[in-house]
């Protein structure tokens, strides 16, 4: 990156392109922006306030070293997104950002099949407005977690916060913690996985490790507990990437999968570790049992390092006593 200017009208940046491959230009965007998605920036592209070399380029323009980039992101437009009243679990929250402990179940923004009833829609009712540089349906959002992964999540309410927090999120200079129950026993008790994550060449819906293109993960980990009868692990995980499903598909791939993980968990996993352990509430744990459970950043703002902390949520917690009651019943 060669240049960046931001203000509350629009955002510029100025990109330098230094590969020694070339690359389509969406995907270099996608790159540099992982805060907003790929066919928005296609969108911008095609409307022309994108300029390759001080002109217009197509979406699928090979950069070449030495190419500038420029990208424009116009003002945010009006919000479609409506205020709703929904429960919130609000951790911390000053003029500038929040921190949410969002809850098992709750989509951060809307999308196709989940029009309201999100997060964003309960934030646009507390506060009344929220950073529009993210787009229309995801004002704010500056990470994401999953539908179903509990945890902490910090959200901007204007956009000179919003590129302070993502530009933190870029340099991986976030700090997030998560805690996770998996099938079976990590050996070594502390590493990491690293690979390149990619979309999964014939499951769409699903990430996966490639071996070409994608962009780098890595994950680190430290066993916090094992337990034998169930065959389960307790783990901490910090990321020093945030890509899309980087926990589950790490941990799948390497055989552990997440308790309760409907896409990425063996079919058979969890009627396997309920049938050693002769219970059924390993099997009807149907929700990835993973929980963000610490964040840090440096405030955009004040410039002051916070760090937040959250409880583990009460299903999990329950899976756990259950777990340990069992380990001192044999």
């Amino acid at each position: 990156m060669v240049a960046t200017e931001f203000s509350e009208f629009e955002s510029l940046f100025e990109y330098l392109f230094s590969g020694v491959e070339r690359c389509r230009l969406d995907r270099f965007l996608t790159e540099q922006q992982p805060d907003i998605s790929r066919s928005r920036l296609q969108s911008l592209v095609k409307e022309g306030t994108v300029l390759v070399n001080g002109s217009p380029a197509k979406i699928s323009y090979l950069l070449k070293e030495g190419d500038l980039v420029n990208l424009k992101i116009p003002p945010p437009v009006p919000l479609l997104v409506e205020a709703q009243d929904l429960p919130l679990e609000i951790v911390y929250e000053d003029q500038h950002l929040i921190v949410i402990n969002k809850a098992a179940g709750m989509v951060v923004h809307p999308a196709a099949g989940n029009p309201d009833g999100t997060l964003v829609n309960a934030l646009l009712f507390h506060c009344g407005d929220l950073a529009g540089i993210g787009g229309v349906q995801r004002p704010g959002i500056v990470h994401r977690l999953d539908q179903d992964t509990s945890g902490l999540l910090v959200v901007a309410k204007d956009d000179i916060t919003h590129q302070g927090l993502a530009q933190q999120f870029k340099e991986h200079t976030i700090k997030r913690e998560y805690l996770a129950l998996v099938y079976g026993r990590l050996l070594p008790a502390a590493g990491f996985f690293q690979s390149n994550l990619g979309r999964h060449p014939r499951q769409r819906k699903k990430m996966a490790s490639v071996t070409r293109g994608g962009k780098y993960a890595k994950t680190n980990y430290q066993v916090l507990r094992y337990y034998p009868v169930g065959n389960c692990s307790l783990v901490s995980l910090r990321l020093e990437t945030g890509r899309t499903h980087q926990i589950r598909v790490h941990l799948s791939e390497a055989g552990y999968p997440l308790v309760g993980d409907q896409v990425y968990s063996k079919k058979g996993a969890s009627r396997n570790s309920a049938a050693g352990c002769g219970q059924d509430f390993m099997a009807k744990f149907t929700r990835q049992a993973l929980h963000a459970r610490s964040l840090g950043f440096k405030h955009p703002v004040s410039g002051e390092y916070q760090e937040f902390t959250s409880s583990m949520p009460s299903d999990i917690e329950f899976l756990l006593k259950n777990l340990d009651e069992l380990a001192g019943s044999v």
